[in-house]
């Protein structure tokens, strides 16, 4: 099942998706949730009628119920006020890659347990514009992943039972703006305002009953729920990356398990899986230079269109657009930097 939120006369709605079509829930059953905020306050309560009201859609018994096709609509963030969003590193590809590109090499650490970062859950957004500051576009980039969102409360949950958590999977746009990331990360602090601006996740949220096709056993010495679900990401109508979902070294039970030790999770916590391999331009610029002379980085510009899509999951579609200004924190350091050494 695909459950969409959007907006209609400013008012959110969450639907189900049938047909590229979206059937708003309080549309179909006035006893169902108007919102997923709502939806996620009591999931096991409302899922089992939801679906039923799926299989109704599904069988025409609803066609005299007021529905939209998916372009009427601004589509929203499937969770829109989502409770915290945490980001993991679980790709072994990815993280081999990004740290050779950089003369390091790989971590231990990564195979001894699953890390993560908070990044700013009241800047996550749906499919559409994404507003990026100056500063954003000192090497803007996209970072292809899939996400989770918790659907019932819990704590110290045990990877072998951490998918009972999980509502479904969606697509994610973790953008990072790697010229304030990489400084910033300098001091051992961090990432923060190279991540902190904007997260597009979408178009929708799959529960993971639709997903149990792609189901596969995780990797040995693993526990949790896998899926081979085929990762892709245009750039402008050029496809720049390609992954599946089977990759990830750390399953989504085991990144909970860590994250929910010694911590409350609640329902609409989003926790992504961290950039599959080559699913960033930082690591495919690297990897171009070291493999031809004369490559030319490429990076995020005002006006690209980035589409990623997953196998099951849909397309998640954002364009860029820049703000009208040119207020820029980098030059304000540069200035104090300056002020500071002609007081001297």
């Amino acid at each position: 099942m695909k459950l969409a939120s959007f907006l209609n006369n400013n008012q959110e709605h969450l639907a189900i998706v049938v047909n590229e079509r979206l059937y708003p829930l309080s549309y179909l059953n006035k006893y169902l949730p108007v919102t997923m905020q709502e939806l996620l306050a009591d999931w096991s309560r409302y899922l089992y009628i939801i679906k039923l009201e799926e299989q109704n859609v599904r069988s025409g018994l609803c066609n005299h119920v007021q529905n939209f096709g998916i372009d009427q609509v601004q589509l929203l963030s499937p969770v829109p006020k989502p409770t915290s969003c945490r980001d993991g590193y679980a790709f072994r590809q990815h993280v081999e890659t990004a740290r050779r590109n950089r003369n390091l090499q790989m971590i231990p650490e990564f195979d001894k347990f699953p890390v993560f970062y908070f990044t700013n859950h009241q800047s996550i957004q749906g499919p559409g514009h994404v507003n990026c500051m100056p500063d954003h576009f000192e090497k803007l980039d996209f970072e292809l992943e899939v996400a989770v969102v918790i659907c019932k409360g819990g704590r110290n949950i045990q990877a072998r039972y951490a998918d009972q958590f999980i509502g479904g999977l969606m697509i994610m746009n973790d953008l990072s703006a790697r010229r304030l990331q990489m400084e910033e990360m300098l001091l051992n602090l961090g990432p923060a305002k190279g991540k902190d601006f904007a997260t597009a996740v979408g178009p929708w949220l799959v529960t993971l009953d639709e997903l149990a096709p792609y189901e596969e056993f995780a990797r040995g010495g693993h526990e949790g729920k896998h899926w081979n679900l085929k990762m892709t990401c245009k750039v402008n109508g050029t496809q720049v990356s390609e992954g599946n979902v089977k990759d990830m070294e750390w399953t989504f039970g085991e990144i909970i398990e860590r994250a929910s030790y010694g911590v409350d999770l609640y329902p609409g916590d989003i926790i992504g899986s961290g950039t599959v391999g080559t699913g960033c331009f930082m690591e495919l610029n690297g990897t171009g230079k070291i493999n031809m002379i004369g490559y030319q980085e490429q990076w995020l510009q005002d006006g690209d269109v980035i589409e990623m899509e997953i196998d099951g999951l849909g397309k998640l579609t954002n364009s860029i657009a820049a703000e009208k200004t040119d207020w820029s924190v980098l030059k304000q350091k540069k200035l104090n930097t300056i002020t500071a050494e002609n007081m001297r």
